[in-house]
């Protein structure tokens, strides 16, 4: 009896069935070659022939049959059953991959590994961050090996495609947009008990940061408040109002000598009596009427001077309550952690287009706080801010909050946040309704964006709604490929979309079957749009049909190298080929959208590890080759390359074109050198020109250096511009105590604390 020995080396008896099974599938996968029964025996029976001895490998009968195949005629059902038996090598030499991945999680710095530094917020060093690493590496592994068709397997390992938070595959989806108006009416849950209607701008701000860790609990991507001005000034409508009475009722009691229980009982019959509530908007509304209140012991005079003392001081310590509110935002999003204590939320809010003075008080303080930065003046990280531009709201001397948005960029050009959107770009402005911010286009983090739905055109929205994965292709790999040819580069891409479209598919279909006890905050609480019309053990999948499913691509500049010999950047040629290129892409998945009826969208990637992970694969296949394969990383999805030298208008007039294409979201960023706190006039020229290109979304880089002597922040050459420093020397405190006289930013030491 023959018998076999497994690669792992196991004896196990001969069973010529697996090698009829074998052919069988491998034919399959060709044209023009089927096979009948009998010819699957005849093939089968001339393998076994080859096999001499009682006891052969699986490596020599794998041999074997591409041998036979090949010798009788059937040479695209031995290439396919090659590339199958390739892919299988490939996936099944992960698990010893996999134990070598264990072992520098286990004793690497995290810093000098690549897989440890995948997500910028997550601590890899730390216990429950490395815990999160091996969980993640052994989900991967099960993914590739038990989960995902074979050849889509293959692809993701081969660097030909990446299927973003792959470790994520079975569990959750993307990112999503949270409206707190909508959370915080009546209260909610995070599953620990309920939380009541939050009644003070604090309160709002610390639920904020709960909801936003609360979600990030549940999903693998970022959470994003599209509305968070608007949903802040309720906050700030009630502390004022709180305050207006207290301050009223206590001036009463100081000022005529009333009693606690009357001025009380006096301040609210002067509130009942107003036909507009006590707000900060209608102070001029509510002195017209103070002649028409009748309060016992009081005239129109005094009510008149009650009123003017007590919306003064109810301003003032509203303002101050709101300031301590965005401080903690700012610190509490920075330092709280979720999923498991392994990193802090990837948050990012949205503001900028709420007029109201209660929201204008929030973004003022908003922005404050983030210039004042952390405990010792870092730059926070988190919240990604982003400032909603519109013209009639705050482009323009004479825009309600055009005040606002020249704050915005002068915090920007000190702190890098906020980045800055342009609702009035044509591919967002076709969705916006004047007043109605859940028309109004919000982006999620580096740059997730999403408002069309060709699932359910009447609930084109920002609010409630996210991507559900994302799976971005290796362009340059495919331009090496085609070796210059364009009509095989198309062929190729083509190949590579359905594949990722099928990926997508299958990710879905795995999503559709959970139900809403698997997400008891995102579809509990309501969170996702049209969940709350579900049942605890309802299943979900009607529901997602909302969210997008997106193709990204990564290193439009090196395929166009490899293309034409040039990028973008270099070549009026080169743009307009990367442009058929970009909209050949955008139109495959519009089409996708109209067959399935889901929302299929183009993602410009935003690059992170995955740029470097491609390059390395395909340096290793393709060698370097020079500006294609010759640097650590592809460029930035569309982006012109950062080492290419471009004046900033040039990049952004040439970048625009391809935010209007990549409609699952996009970025353009600008490096500009020097201290760009001493020129703000021509930072906010650049902010002015990305909105008149069609930019969606656009952020200005700079260097930012920090004294941590004397806290200066911003560009600090040999010598620090505010104490005189050169690196390594010392400061005395005489002069530090000089310096602190005139910049309350510079820390104490902490010999004098």
């Amino acid at each position: 009896m023959k018998e076999i020995q497994k690669r792992n080396g196991d004896i196990v008896p001969f069973d010529s069935v697996k090698i009829l099974d074998a052919m069988r599938q491998a034919n399959k996968a060709v044209e023009g070659e089927a096979m009948t029964p009998t010819d699957l025996l005849f093939l089968t029976e001339k393998v076994c022939e080859c096999i001499s001895g009682e006891k052969c490998s699986v490596e020599e009968v794998q041999d074997y049959v591409e041998q036979t195949l090949i010798r009788f005629g059937y040479g695209k059902t031995a290439k396919a059953y090659i590339l199958y038996r390739a892919e299988h090598t490939k996936i099944r030499n992960t698990e010893s991959d996999l134990m070598e991945i264990y072992e520098r999680l286990t004793y690497s710095y995290a810093k000098d590994e690549d897989i440890m530094r995948e997500n910028a917020n997550i601590d890899a060093d730390t216990a429950m961050g490395t815990m999160l690493k091996y969980g993640s590496e052994g989900s991967k592994y099960f993914i590739d090996n038990y989960v995902l068709p074979k050849d889509i397997a293959a692809a993701h390992i081969n660097g030909e495609i990446h299927i973003h938070d792959k470790d994520f595959y079975m569990l959750t989806e993307t990112c999503c947009q949270i409206d707190l108006i909508k959370l915080f009416k009546n209260g909610f849950s995070t599953g620990h008990g309920n939380l009541r209607e939050p009644n003070s701008i604090q309160s709002y701000s610390a639920l904020a940061c709960i909801a936003i860790q609360a979600n990030q609990n549940e999903m693998h991507g970022g959470q994003s408040v599209p509305n968070f001005d608007f949903a802040m000034a309720d906050g700030v409508r009630k502390t004022y109002k709180k305050k207006y009475r207290h301050i009223m009722k206590q001036y009463l009691q100081i000022r005529y000598g009333m009693t606690e229980e009357a001025a009380l009982e006096a301040a609210v019959a002067f509130e009942k009596q107003l036909s507009v509530l006590v707000s900060m908007g209608n102070a001029e509304q509510i002195s017209k009427e103070i002649p028409e209140i009748e309060i016992i012991g009081l005239t129109t005079e005094q009510l008149e001077e009650i009123h003017e003392y007590t919306q003064k001081e109810a301003l003032r310590m509203a303002d101050r309550e709101t300031y301590q509110a965005m401080e903690g935002l700012v610190h509490n999003l920075n330092t709280m952690n979720s999923r498991a204590g392994a990193q802090v939320p990837f948050s990012s809010i949205n503001y900028g287009t709420d007029t109201s003075p209660e929201a204008r008080m929030v973004i003022r303080n908003l922005l404050t706080a983030t210039e004042e930065g952390l405990g010792n003046g870092e730059t926070p990280i988190f919240p990604v801010q982003i400032f909603k531009v519109k013209e009639g709201v705050n482009f323009n001397p004479g825009d309600p909050n055009y005040d606002l948005f020249k704050m915005a960029i002068k915090t920007s050009a000190k702190r890098l946040f906020p980045n800055f959107s342009f609702i009035d770009a044509p591919f967002n402005l076709q969705y916006y309704k004047e007043g109605d911010y859940n028309t109004e286009i919000a982006y999620m983090g580096c740059r997730t964006r999403v408002m069309g739905n060709h699932y359910d055109k009447t609930k084109e929205v920002t609010c409630g709604r996210g991507n559900l994965s994302f799976t971005s292709i290796n362009l340059p790999r495919i331009a090496l490929e085609a070796k210059g040819n364009l009509q095989k580069f198309y062929t190729i891409l083509d190949a590579r979309m359905d594949l990722v479209i099928r990926q997508l598919m299958h990710r879905f279909k795995i999503q559709c079957t959970k139900k809403v006890r698997n997400y008891p905050f995102l579809m509990g609480q309501g969170i996702w749009i049209d969940s709350e019309k579900l049942d605890y053990d309802d299943d979900i999948a009607e529901v997602l049909k909302h969210g997008t499913l997106s193709i990204g691509f990564i290193g439009l500049a090196e395929t166009l190298k490899t293309l034409i010999g040039k990028h973008h950047g270099e070549s009026e040629e080169a743009q307009k080929l990367g442009l058929e290129i970009i909209s050949y892409m955008r139109r495959r998945v519009d089409l996708e959208s109209m067959k399935t009826g889901l929302n299929f969208t183009l993602l410009a990637t935003p690059a992170e590890g995955l740029s470097g992970r491609f390059v390395k694969i395909d340096q290793k296949k393709y060698g370097q080759i020079e500006g294609i394969t010759d640097r650590e990383y592809y460029t930035n999805s569309f982006h012109v390359p950062v080492y290419y030298p471009i004046r900033a208008f040039e990049k952004i007039k040439l970048e625009a074109p391809y935010h209007a294409l990549t409609n699952a979201g996009h970025i353009s960023y600008v490096e500009l050198d020097g201290d760009t706190c001493k020129n703000l006039e021509a930072f906010e020229a650049v902010i002015r020109y990305m909105k008149e290109q069609g930019i969606g979304y656009g952020s200005v880089n700079h260097p930012v250096d920090r004294d941590p002597i004397c806290g200066y922040t911003g560009v600090i050459g040999d010598v620090c511009p505010r104490c005189g420093r050169r690196e390594g020397e010392g400061v005395s405190i005489e002069k530090l105590n000089e310096l602190r006289k005139k910049y309350p930013d510079v820390p104490v030491p902490a010999c004098c604390r």
